[in-house]
């Protein structure tokens, strides 16, 4: 036993966000110019890209920006500080906090497969401890590694590869490969036939955990946060996905686990590791053994799904065209599980409904049944619009495929990967006699109207244009928490003139994600689940602004066509 190994730090938990973090930091000038003097201006360029959420009121702001580096050059996407020692050597890999080859890469990936793969070239370089650190012991070891080959080995024993999380709390990640996988995997065993048998499940995991703090000296709760956020950096290699509240491989990535964990690693020295971590690992596809390997697993995955593939029409001569073939493979299985969690959504209001109440409380947390349900406190922005997305998929009817109605990436779990980006609306959904065209912001106050008046209103125009061959009716839809009045009269006007100057008037009707959710909630209770239901309110809300003088009056009417109730 030992202290607790942990990937990336608790303030970056979702690993995926810092590619943004990682072009705020290109765009602020400050490459390279990272020391304590400009951690305050790197936090509030985080804060201008729409990464982080500052105030004039946040304290230490310079922490944030500190953790933010940390973070960037623990998993290699810039040079990390380095020791003094060492900094006469750095001509091959550049300077301290410069970007590093696998930065580059990360910041010119665009789809998730592609992203995935710099991930994982990140995280299977990283060491715990860093050879970096003098004071290392045990001697350095791959985490990623170290966890693959305990759930290969669990899935050979029990026939899965799934790891809890009281089991990653109190189990694996407080040993390291110097303890043989097969005692780890009895030692996870042992854990799981004292819990089968216990009568209350949730005292179990708290007890395990408060045992193994003890001996691992640390309080329970950071074996709690260090369980959660190696699960989240784990994920960002693709390699595993979610299950209930652990994780398991994921099926057609099993070639590339077991090619990483039959690789001998290594004892790199100082230097080679900064090398090793800037670079980003070797990965068993940059071999045409490997890469083969791994695109033949793919190719079976997909054929299972009834996904029609024409191998030969790639070329397969190298590992870089392989590379090409198995993204887009990847990318077709992705779609064909999108198609069934849409599928899905209809069946899961409960949870949907319980994720908006989370967005229109602030709340951490909610209960559903015996699942716990939460929305981490800085993807709020990314977690509303990819609510509303489920809910679309929930009424269904789409004219559109699932991944067309929405403009942000998701993750193998369907989780979002930030938010949509510029230049479109947040989602674009088609139905058979009419077009949707959604926005949606957690700004509340004044600046609502300068944030979104005009790219709403543009957004929609768009759509208008493009659908005006096809009859299709095309409608506004902005939510947010709260409403401001001088947005609200943006959109009653509704204006908006061409480059001729010739005017489009546009239908956008201005509703609070509470009187969305009172919208959603009514159709699955009352059996009437259609998109006509959502054209009626929007149609009836259309006639209010009508029948309104001014936007005071007219989301006065509105809170009347959908009333949410106050709690006192």
């Amino acid at each position: 036993m030992t202290s607790p190994w942990m990937l990336g730090n608790t303030t970056v938990r979702s690993a995926l966000r810092l590619k943004d973090g990682l072009a705020a930091l290109v765009a602020s000038g400050l490459v390279g110019n990272l020391d304590r003097e400009n951690e305050t201006a790197f936090a509030w360029a985080l804060d201008e890209h729409g990464v982080v959420s500052l105030s004039d009121e946040t304290e230490d702001v310079s922490s944030l920006g500190r953790k933010w580096r940390s973070a960037l050059g623990k998993l290699g996407f810039i040079v990390p500080k380095v020791p003094a020692r060492l900094r006469g050597d750095l001509d091959a890999i550049g300077q301290q906090y410069t970007v590093t080859e696998n930065g580059y890469r990360l910041l010119a990936a665009e789809s998730i497969p592609a992203i995935q793969e710099v991930f994982l070239r990140a995280i299977a370089a990283v060491q715990v401890p860093s050879p970096l650190d003098s004071r290392f012991e045990p001697p350095p070891f791959t985490p990623l590694r170290h966890v693959l080959r305990v759930m290969l080995a669990l899935q050979s024993e029990t026939g899965s590869s799934h790891i809890t999380p009281v089991e990653m709390a109190s189990v694996v990640q407080l040993v390291t490969p110097t303890i043989p996988t097969t005692e780890i995997v009895e030692r996870i065993l042992d854990l799981r036939s004292r819990r089968e048998i216990s009568e209350n499940k949730k005292a179990f995991d708290r007890r395990e955990r408060e045992a193994a703090a003890v001996v691992a000296r640390v309080v329970p709760g950071t074996l709690h946060d260090y369980a959660d956020l190696n699960f989240r950096y784990m994920k960002a290699t693709g390699l595993v996905q979610g299950k209930g509240r652990g994780i398991a491989l994921v099926p057609e990535q099993q070639s590339m686990a077991e090619l990483l964990v039959s690789e001998v690693e290594p004892e790199l020295s100082e230097l080679a590791y900064l090398e090793r971590l800037c670079r980003g690992a070797v990965l068993p596809t940059d071999t045409q053994y490997g890469a083969l390997a791994v695109l033949t697993q793919l190719s079976e995955s997909a054929k299972a799904r009834g996904i029609d593939l024409d191998i030969d029409y790639y070329k397969l001569t190298d590992p870089a065209d392989i590379a090409v073939a198995r993204h887009e493979i990847e990318d077709l299985i992705s779609k064909s599980k999108e198609l069934e969690f849409a599928a899905e959504q209809a069946s899961r209001i409960s949870e949907i409904l319980a994720v908006m109440d989370l967005i229109i409380t602030r709340r951490a947390s909610i209960t559903v049944g015996e699942e716990e349900i939460s929305v981490p406190k800085d993807e709020r922005p990314a977690y509303f619009e990819w609510v509303v997305w489920r809910a679309f998929l929930a009424i269904n009817h789409l004219a559109i495929p699932p991944h067309e109605v929405r403009r942000f990436k998701i993750d193998q779990d369907f989780l979002p990967v930030g938010n949509a980006p510029g230049g479109g609306a947040d989602l674009i959904v088609e139905f058979e006699d009419f077009v949707l065209v959604v926005e949606v912001t957690l700004t509340e106050n004044s600046r609502q109207e300068a944030a979104e008046g005009e790219p709403v209103r543009r957004h929609v125009a768009d759509i208008v244009e493009k659908h005006a061959d096809t009859g299709k009716a095309v409608y506004g839809l902005f939510m947010a928490n709260r409403i401001d009045t001088n947005a609200a009269e943006t959109f009653r006007i509704g204006s908006w003139y061409r480059a001729d100057d010739s005017r489009l008037s546009l239908d956008i009707a201005p509703f609070t994600l509470a009187q969305f959710r009172v919208l959603v909630a009514s159709m699955f209770d009352g059996g009437a689940v259609h998109p006509k239901a959502v054209r009626q309110v929007i149609d009836v809300a259309i006639e209010l602004r009508d029948q309104s003088n001014g936007a005071p009056a007219w989301k006065s009417k509105l809170q009347e066509l959908l009333p949410v109730k106050v709690e006192s």
